[in-house]
């Protein structure tokens, strides 16, 4: 699933901007919105960049892990 998953850095902003996990299947895009100055943090759901950047990884983890487990599925199913 790694293949049909692309990662796209968005920053209009110096220090702010978002992560993008972009799905080939046609689903739709996930973001993960961040700032690096907290004065401009007015939301909850807004991250660090660098948390920003972990939580697209860990989304890509469970695409895999859910493909992999589809798999083993169709082989005893």
């Amino acid at each position: 699933m790694a293949g049909g998953v692309r990662i796209i850095k968005h920053e209009t902003v110096p220090q702010c901007g978002s992560f993008e996990v972009r799905f080939a299947d046609g689903r739709k895009s996930k973001f993960f919105y961040w700032d690096d100055l907290p004065s401009r943090r007015l939301r909850a759901d807004i991250l660090t960049s660098e948390q920003a950047r972990e939580q697209p990884r860990r989304l890509l983890g469970i695409e895999r892990d859910k493909g992999e487990l589809s798999r083993v599925l169709d082989q005893f199913g």
